[in-house]
This record gives structure tokens, sequence and C-alpha cells, in this order.
């Protein structure tokens, strides 16, 4: 997809040294990534859906923690919503909606892409205060204080995704549309190369620093816990969130480095032009279902969040699809959260809820 990797869509690469076929390259993508692409359609607006429900419906966002999970879900609901146009463009193997759309849905898929990076740095940041400086986070961690930072999440999301929006557009490359950058010829390097590091920097190095700072300080607080149990599952967890983040988005960055900066590693022929192409599709695809793992690792995961879950689907689901059958008064909520204890309750935090 041009709008996100440097992909190109077209039949022939001029850009190399000597003109390029990417027939190849397009068949892969017209069979390989609109199947993908629905998969991860139907999984991710499954899962993110469910999550907001049980936010606004059960636990009716009573923490900043809420507010960030709520964020996160509808940026990648964002993201999920381009998705079905992107996998139409790769089976018709050109742009079919004009510029226009190609400008918007190019906007909505960077910004739900940049919001979702920088919840699950809030997330990280939210856990971090809430178990090693505890005391500070019963003032900071406001409902209030964490719509206000969301909006301004949005915001940064917005502006880092500026300069695609600003110069994606319907062209015609060869003999077919495509929606793609249009840099000036003398600024094309300079752009190409900004973009692709702006990824790498705010999509891989900036979480995942934040991720080894945050996580290191909370592993030191929960080592000296005293429930051996409970903190082995939340180091378990802890190193499953940093492993599932970087398998998932660090090979997209090292494609998407190689790609643009092909000339001084010798990969700028035709080869391994198609090659990386070709490494581009399967890492970037790879990288969109993090979106659905997000609802797993950053909800379902947590004990209460799951009661909630379990809660919503008898009160909802069952109770809707049979009228009749018996819904224990005891299941609800707030009986839910009647277990919560301090200890379970500082450990569920660890766990995102």
């Amino acid at each position: 997809m041009d709008n996100l990797t440097t992909s190109p869509s077209y039949d022939i690469d001029y850009g190399l040294a000597e003109p390029c076929q990417k027939s190849e390259v397009k068949g892969m993508a017209a069979q390989l990534l609109p199947p993908l692409y629905a998969l991860v359609v139907a999984v991710g607006f499954v899962g993110n859906v469910l999550v907001v429900l049980i936010l606004v419906t059960c636990k009716r966002l009573r923490s900043m923690t809420d507010i960030f999970l709520l964020n996160l879900a509808a940026s990648d609901l964002l993201f999920l919503l381009t998705l079905p146009f992107w996998a139409h463009y790769a089976a018709a193997s050109q742009w079919t909606f004009g510029a226009a759309a190609c400008k918007l849905l190019t906007g909505l898929y960077q910004v739900g892409y940049f919001a979702g990076i920088f919840f699950i740095i809030l997330l990280t940041v939210d856990r971090y205060l809430a178990i090693v400086h505890a005391v500070f986070a019963l003032k900071a961690r406001t409902v209030t204080f964490g719509a206000a930072l969301s909006g301004l999440t949005w915001v940064v999301a917005a502006l880092a995704s500026l300069p695609g929006i600003l110069f994606a557009t319907s062209q015609k490359e060869a003999f077919h549309f495509t929606c793609s950058p249009r840099y000036s010829t003398e600024l094309y390097y300079f752009w190409k190369a900004f973009q692709a590091l702006k990824m790498v920097v705010l999509g891989l190095v900036l979480p995942l620093l934040v991720m080894v700072v945050c996580y290191s300080g909370i592993l030191r607080t929960l080592l000296r816990c005293r429930n051996e149990r409970r903190r082995h599952k939340a180091v378990r967890l802890i190193f499953a969130i940093m492993i599932v983040y970087f398998l998932f988005w660090a090979p997209h960055n090292v494609v998407l480095l190689l790609n643009t900066f092909s000339a001084p590693v010798n990969l700028n022929n035709c080869d391994s032009s198609n090659r990386l192409d070709r490494a581009m599709q399967v890492t970037e695809t790879l990288g969109m279902t993090h979106c659905c793992v997000n609802p797993v690792i950053y909800a379902f995961v947590g004990e209460k969040f799951r009661r909630y879950l379990s809660v919503f689907f008898r009160k909802y689901v069952a109770k809707g699809l049979c009228g009749q059958c018996p819904v224990s008064r005891g299941d609800g909520p707030e009986r839910s959260s009647s277990v919560y204890t301090r200890s379970t309750g500082e450990q569920e935090v660890s766990l995102g809820l």
C-alpha cells in the first residue's frame, strides 16, 4: 500500500538503474492481500467492538485506564475501517475511488495507526504510575485528565499524519491509477527518507523505549511483591506485551528502512526491489494484525475484565437469545467488583485494568 509503505503498485518501476517489471508483485498483492485484510477486519472489529461495549456498558469509564483503552479500541476501529478499500485497491490493481477518497482514507489510516501507538504508550505509562508511583497516581490518574490527554493525543496523531495526507493523491502511473504520495522531483528523496524515518521512530523506537523504561521500573516493584503466583503472572504478561509488539512491527520497519535506503546497501537492482516489495506486503499485513491482538493483551487478559465479559454475554447476549433464561442477580458488574481487593486491584492495574 503506497500511502504507508513505499511499495509501488504500477507495472514498471523507473526509479531504479533500469526499468523493472513489477507485474509479479502486483499479482501477489491481488491474491494475498484481500483475504488477509478481510480476516484482519473481521477479527479486529469483533474484538475492539466488544472492548468498547464492555467499557461503556459495564465498567462505565470509571478510570483513566478505561479512557485510554476506549481510545485505543477507537483508533484500531478507525484503522480497520480503511482496510476494505485497500483490499479492493490490491485486488483491482489500481485505485478507482478518486483523489479525494485517496487523501481521506490515507488520513484515516495513518491517524488510526499513530493514535494506536500513542495510546499503547499512554497505557504503559499509566501502568507505571499506578504501580511504581502509587501515591502520585491517586491524584494524577483521573478520568478528566485522561479525557483531556486523549484529546491531545488525537491532535498529535493528526499532526504526525499530516505529511502523508498532504502528499497522497490519485495519479496515473504507467497504465493504471494509484493512490500514492506525490513528491516534487527535487525533494523526492528527502520526503521519502523523512516519512520512513518518522515511521520507524514513532512506530518502533519510541514505544519500545517507553516500554523498556516503564516495565523495568514495574518489574523492580513487582519483584518485591509477596504474592509469588501473581508476581510471576504479571512478569510473564509484561514480557509478552513487549515481545508481541516487537515481533509484529519490527519486521515491517526493517524492510521499510531497506526499501527506502536501498542504494547504500546495494539493493537498488530489480531482483532486490521485487523481493523487498513482496516483503513489504507481508510484513505490513503482519503489523496490521496487531490491532486484533490489542483487545486480548490490554483487556481480555485481565481477570476483572474477563468477569465483565462474562457478565456482558449473560446480561445482553444470552438474555436476548433466550428471554426466559434466568440471569443471576449476583452476576452484575457491582457483584463482580465486590471481590476486588487492594492486592488484586494493584495487580490488575499492572495487567491493564
